[in-house]
């Protein structure tokens, strides 16, 4: 077996799931979660950052053809990849609540009108809903994203910002609306006797669609993934924009061809909901992502075998990775050490790459496992390179392989995820470089030269985004780093004093 060889060969994959959309499907774990997903059966996705909402969005779009024999059209509301659709309204956001849930109606309906018209499906409806939409300029055509959500903004904004005129505002009391405001697309039913028969109502356009869709004997899931990023630099924004949107979801429940399929951050929706959302009550067909220690195997297993030359070095098939988990372990052990840690008291492999890739929530996500696995094989190849021996036996890793991968994953999870997404933390995070990984309040009162009250509230915060692990009790609570933050900032085994 020409070890070297076959580390050079391998890669197990890439831990962002955008970057390896046209192979995912191949190890795709495909758990309850995704059979629901794909039955329909579930609309909301919650999951902590690389737990593989992405995913799951990635591979419901590759499953477009097998979706439309089921007379189900996908709607991509979100660039799966780059930059994202809604960059532009975080320099010039829509001013409340209310108007974004005008902007993600009119939003959706244009979508929908663009999937209609990329089908070749017409009827009454659609044309309807195709002459409300050209009258206002809101046809998608070779517009991308970014650009038809600029043409909904800028019209949602001309509705619904009057302008002062003098003695007051103006107001039509059938639109609701500016006299000076000439669109035909309202965002509210109008009221008293409507002459203008081309006056239409967002929701009534909405209901146009659900109807031509339902002529033609199709449903249309509307996709919206990568929220967090759109929103990420204004968290008030980001607020308005989601509480609008998820009270848009509810309101869409009423239609039964037009679903919402919305992939969420779990500690954005609870953000959300501990600030006030009486309606959430009402979100029911939701799911949240779990790993298990089970689930990971797997993923580990799988992504292995995804390579020719293991198979064949190993001579197993990938049909291992659908069998007894005992056999995935038995197969994980002919790849790696027993341990890392030799001793009795010492986890095994498996269980120390897990607490080695989880935060202080306790939670072990793909991304930052994938990740080590691939610095792993980056750092093998390279002992091997500069003349160290060959693993024994069967073994591709060495021992020490493992914890010289460590430093990288930490590095990057502690910068590009961590203080990417929490950058008001990272002053009081690097105040603590070298200090002892358990910490007490009064040793962090001492560090960050703070009050009591406030240590604790930072103590607190930091516990909330996992770079803390609490401890201890109320009376007298302890706050632990865990390992995958410790090579990053240099921490030292051992509780302060």
């Amino acid at each position: 077996m020409d070890k070297r060889a076959i580390l050079r060969s391998i890669a197990f994959g890439h831990r962002v799931a955008e970057d390896e959309t046209d192979v995912l499907s191949t190890y795709f774990v495909e758990t309850d979660h995704w059979q629901r997903l794909y039955r329909g059966d579930i609309d909301i996705v919650y999951g902590p950052k690389g737990s593989g909402k992405s995913a799951l969005y990635s591979l419901l779009l590759s499953k477009s053809t097998n979706l439309f024999d089921r007379n189900i059209l996908l709607v991509a509301g979100e660039n799966p990849r780059g930059a994202t659709a809604f960059r532009d309204l975080v320099t010039d956001p829509p001013a409340s609540e209310r108007e974004f849930i005008g902007l993600w109606k009119l939003y959706i309906a244009s979508l929908v009108h663009s999937t209609l018209a990329e089908f070749g499906i017409r009827n009454d409806s659609t044309k309807q809903l195709e002459e409300a939409l050209a009258r206002e300029r809101l046809i998608r055509g070779n517009l991308s994203l970014a650009g038809l959500l600029r043409a909904v903004v800028d019209y949602a904004r001309r509705a619904l910002r009057p302008q002062a005129v003098e003695g007051g505002l103006d107001i039509d009391p059938v639109t609701q609306l500016p006299k000076g405001f000439k669109g035909k697309i309202i965002f509210s039913e109008p009221g008293g006797q409507a002459l203008d028969p081309e006056l239409k109502s967002v929701d009534s356009l909405l209901e146009t669609a659900n109807t031509a869709l339902s002529i033609a004997k199709f449903s249309s899931w509307v996709l919206l993934d990568r929220l967090d990023v759109a929103f990420a630099e204004d968290t008030e924004l980001e607020n308005n924009a989601l509480r609008a949107l998820f009270r848009v979801y509810l309101d869409l429940l009423a239609l039964s061809n037009i679903k919402l399929k919305i992939f969420l951050r779990t500690d954005i929706w609870n953000r959300i909901t501990t600030e006030g959302f009486r309606e959430a009550s009402h979100i029911t067909r939701h799911v949240t992502i779990s790993w298990n220690r089970s689930s990971l195997l797997n993923l580990v297993v799988r992504r292995a075998l995804h390579n020719d030359s293991i198979r064949d070095a190993y001579v197993v098939a990938e049909d291992v990775a659908r069998q007894d988990v005992a056999v995935q372990e038995k197969f994980f052990y002919r790849l790696c050490p027993d341990q890392v840690d030799v001793g009795a008291n010492k986890p095994n492999t498996v269980d120390w790459l897990l607490t080695r890739t989880r935060d202080g929530s306790k939670s072990n996500a793909p991304r930052e496992l994938i990740h080590f696995l691939n610095c792993l094989r980056e750092v093998q190849v390279k002992r091997l390179e500069i003349g160290e021996p060959e693993p024994d036996g069967e073994i591709l890793f060495a021992r020490p392989s493992f914890k010289d991968a460590l430093p990288e994953v930490s590095k990057v999870r502690l910068e590009q995820t961590l203080y990417a997404e929490y950058p008001g933390q990272k002053e009081w995070i690097e105040k603590l470089r070298g200090a002892k990984t358990l910490q007490t309040l009064e040793t962090l009162a001492t560090i960050w030269a703070t009050s009591t009250e406030a240590t604790t509230a930072r103590a607190s915060d930091l516990a909330t985004i996992g770079f803390f692990e609490a401890r201890g009790t109320r009376q007298s609570p302890e706050y632990w780093v865990p390992f995958l933050y410790r090579d990053a900032l240099d921490l030292v085994q051992g509780a302060a004093e």
